[in-house]
């Protein structure tokens, strides 16, 4: 399933307020940190599964309420602070909804045990005739 910000627009509410940081004067005139908090239990993309995974690992991110929130002000562009919280929300929710599949336990090949003894061995003897007084039997 592919998830794209327009699917994702009915359930996102935007709030903007000033932040700090780089612009000058216009910092403090103008409202450019933009807080997405967006409503995936009201979302009808996700199932219930889907639901309670986003809940675990996002527990973080999410507001008293419920909501996912994530918020910027890197930028001095309201919109391009929203922008980037929306790319933000898109990679949050990719990185949550993936499921990694289970790793298979595999038995080395006796053939692989046997080089590495060999080059084990080998390294051994390289190592012992490096020494002054080498190796007797």
């Amino acid at each position: 399933m592919e998830i794209s910000i327009h699917n994702l627009l009915p359930n996102i509410t935007f709030k903007t307020s000033r932040s700090g940081g780089k612009g000058g004067q216009n910092v403090n005139k103008v409202s450019s940190k933009a807080e997405l908090n967006f409503d995936f239990e009201a979302s009808e993309l996700f199932t219930t599964e889907q639901k309670t995974l986003l809940r675990q690992k996002l527990a973080g991110k999410m507001t008293s309420e419920g909501l996912i929130q994530v918020i910027s002000e890197e930028e001095r562009s309201q919109y391009l602070n929203k922008e980037r919280t929306l790319q933000k929300l898109l990679l949050l929710l990719k990185n949550a909804l993936h499921v990694q599949m289970p790793r298979k336990a595999t038995k080395p090949k006796k053939s692989a045990v046997a080089q590495r003894l060999k080059n084990k061995q080998q390294q051994a003897l390289k190592k012992l005739n490096r020494s002054k007084k080498g190796f007797e039997f």
